[in-house]
């Protein structure tokens, strides 16, 4: 701690972002780097945490900071081949009115030998169902490092990583909103960290503002290849009740497409989400129109991200051909 007649570092960045209306403005690319880096290495007050946490909330994140906190955060991360997860999948949201069904449509690609890496945190929101809770119904294990997460993405295609595992100083800030009552910017930042580098990257979000300033921010970190859309719930999922605009990056260059629901009525949701369902709809066990076209529908979004088809019909033909094809008694 600074002694009392000896300005803080850190507050340089507090107020850049709270000098009133006319004096403040967003942080460069660089300074938000700085920032996040001092976060990072415990250099920072927990008041000051709060006070620019809630600033950034209040105006919002421009790329650029984005760009600069994720550069920041990959700085942290042990050194992992590149390309070793073929898919990045960000996680983190939860969900609350349907189950997680874009699990199984990262299970789907990972048994069509794509290698995927979904990252998430555990439960930071009440009355939500997180990817972390859902891997026993599979039988699966989290990961309990980067290392192991690469193991497990070389021996079954399909890998798992907590927020806690990832960043540890992340996860707790991600935390931190049921102590301040709102997100902030890390649960925007988690989502484009990439930790293995992919190639490509897909990613959801709740409030379709954020879906331009995920765009531009992976152009900023030269992404190769990146979709985000307003997921169901907030998760990357798309929902077969309502048309979906998704917007990429390929090779720095912008680009946009709207996927058509895939029915006519919006369905009505679950009284209650049994997770025992993901797996049952997975071995055949149960029929759920809603939960097949959301796994299908998902799962072709990914396959024209990845080039694996040149349009929507033709991945939508494949995702239905690589559910149909699934070995039902894998999990």
């Amino acid at each position: 701690m600074t002694s009392n007649n000896t300005e803080h570092p850190f507050a340089e960045f507090i107020r850049i972002l709270g000098k009133g209306k006319k004096g403040s403005r967003p942080l460069t690319q660089e300074e938000a780097y700085q920032a996040m880096r001092m976060i990072l290495a415990g250099e920072v007050e927990e008041i000051q945490l709060g006070a620019f946490l809630m600033l950034m909330r209040v105006k919002e994140e421009t790329p650029e900071e984005l760009a600069g906190f994720v550069l920041a955060v990959r700085e942290t991360l042990p050194g992992i081949a590149n390309n070793t997860a073929e898919l990045d999948w960000s996680a983190y949201a939860g969900k609350r009115r349907h189950l997680p069904w874009f699990m199984l449509s990262s299970l789907l690609l990972a048994e069509n030998d794509i290698k995927v890496l979904i990252h998430g945190s555990a439960s930071h929101s009440g009355n939500r169902l997180f990817v972390q809770d859902m891997l026993t119904q599979f039988s699966l294990a989290k990961a309990d490092s980067l290392e192991v997460a690469e193991q497990q993405l070389q021996t079954q295609n399909f890998a798992y990583l907590s927020l806690e595992q990832l960043c540890p100083a992340l996860d707790r800030m991600i935390h931190l909103r049921s102590l301040m009552g709102l997100r902030s910017p890390v649960h925007t930042l988690v989502r484009l960290i990439n930790p293995f580098n992919a190639s490509y990257s897909i990613q959801g979000i709740f409030h379709p503002g954020y879906r331009p300033v995920h765009q531009e921010a992976a152009l900023l970190l030269q992404q190769a290849h990146m979709t985000v859309i307003k997921g169901e719930g907030g998760e990357t999922e798309r929902n077969p009740d309502m048309q979906c605009l998704a917007q990429s990056v390929h090779n720095g260059v912008l680009s946009e497409e709207i996927w058509p629901a895939l029915f006519p009525r919006r369905h009505v949701k679950p009284e209650a989400l049994d997770p025992k369902q993901l797996i049952q709809v997975w071995r055949g066990e149960i029929n759920d129109e809603f939960a097949e076209a959301s796994i299908i529908g998902t799962t072709a979004v990914a396959l024209k991200l990845m080039g694996k088809a040149d349009s929507q019909e033709i991945a939508q033909h494949l995702a239905t051909e690589y559910w149909h094809k699934r070995d039902k008694n894998r999990y």
